[in-house]
């Protein structure tokens, strides 16, 4: 299949010329959303830290010694300051470290990917560009070059080198980020509206995912 190039640095940025062949089995494949919902699960899964740790009641520092005696004083029966029910005592059913990783296979992890960047194109969300840099580090040029491909505040774009000027001035807006080809992943591609890829790059993310 054929998609479209698009122009950076100028104002009409649709090359009529142009046209970039893309291959089908990344570009046209069949929408998998059970594949999507099983690899996007487990890759949140697995960037989860499971390091957060609590004490119980037999790990509090403390006295073992009985407060007070069991009768007599008119207060409620306690056995030990580390009980969970007292101030600075142990937690009940304590949290532990974690290890929560789980296994996908990259058959699997490629497809999801191949099936998500098939769906953008066919939703007319993912842009070829050529030239996608920018003179100067001004937010303002950016958004305005931005502006002439899509109207969508949320764009993800791949580039072939993180270029200096537009990562800063990507950087101080919150819904733009700027990556190498090599940092696709499928949570961005859909957290995003509208991705943007160069055009010297394409080949490389079609032998990424072959």
């Amino acid at each position: 299949m054929e998609l479209e190039v698009r122009d950076f640095t100028t104002e009409i940025n649709i090359l009529d010329s142009e046209k970039f062949s893309v291959s089908d089995e990344i570009f046209k494949c069949p929408f998998n959303q059970a594949l999507i919902h099983q690899v996007i699960s487990t890759y949140l899964t697995n960037s989860r830290q499971g390091t957060r740790s609590q004490k119980s009641r037999s790990e509090v520092s403390g006295s073992n010694k009985k407060p007070w005696r069991q009768k007599g004083t008119g207060r409620a029966r306690s056995g030990s300051v580390k009980s969970p029910i007292w101030r600075s005592g142990g937690v009940t059913f304590a949290a532990k470290p974690k290890l929560y990783a789980q296994k996908i296979n990259k058959k699997m992890y490629r497809g999801a990917i191949r099936s998500i960047l098939s769906k953008l194109v066919c939703d007319n969300r993912l842009f070829l560009v050529r030239n996608l840099f920018i003179k100067e580090p001004k937010t303002k040029l950016l958004l305005e070059k931005l502006r002439t491909i899509t109207s969508k505040k949320s764009i993800l774009i791949f580039t072939d080198f993180l270029d200096k000027n537009l990562l800063l001035a990507s950087r101080n807006v919150h819904k733009i980020e700027v990556r190498t080809a090599t940092h696709i992943d499928p949570v961005s591609l859909i957290n995003f509206n509208v991705t943007l890829i160069a055009d010297n790059v394409i080949k490389k993310i079609e032998k990424q995912l072959v």
